[in-house]
């Protein structure tokens, strides 16, 4: 099943946007793929150039447990909790990831993250917050390029764990 993979205004992607498309692809998952040529460098800024809420943009965040990368994926308006983080994974710590590691576990650089593929992750949590909207925008590689999903196939592309994992 070829899916429908719509790009808004490019004619060509850098690689790293190039590898979040054919991961769609393969697996059939309708999504939008589009450039925001002012820059997506924060959540905030990402919903001004979407047009959305901040919560419904999907910070992909990296921290490593107990030695191991687990992606956290939270809404934009939201902070991670490194406790729950580590409980949700299984964990004795959770740490924010350097920036070296984000790379080595996503091969995308931070700020740039798009939450797949991940070849070096253990796991993926998804903030059940998430789910709330009928469609999400996550960071597809660049940071100029963002990723419109629904939050269903992101978790299913994902594998991801639907958990709480934001602070109160």
């Amino acid at each position: 099943m070829e899916a429908a993979v719509t790009l808004a205004g490019v004619d060509d992607w850098p690689e790293p946007v190039e590898r979040v498309a054919a991961v769609l692809r393969a697996r059939g998952i309708d999504a939008r793929l589009e450039e925001f040529p002012e820059g997506t460098p924060t959540a905030a800024a990402a919903a001004r150039a979407v047009g959305c809420d901040a919560a419904e943009i999907v910070k992909s965040l990296v921290f490593v447990c107990d030695g191991r990368a687990v992606l956290a994926l939270v809404p934009g308006d939201l902070r991670a909790d490194a406790t729950k983080v580590a409980a949700a994974a299984g964990a004795g710590y959770a740490r924010t990831a350097r920036p070296e590691e984000v790379v080595a576990a996503t091969g995308f650089e931070p700020g740039a993250v798009a939450p797949f593929p991940a070849p070096n992750v253990a796991r993926v949590l998804i903030e059940r917050g998430l789910l709330e909207w009928e469609l999400v925008w996550a960071g597809a590689g660049s940071e100029t390029h963002m990723l419109g999903i629904s939050p269903i196939d992101l978790a299913r592309i994902t594998q991801g764990e639907i958990v709480d994992i934001v602070e109160a």
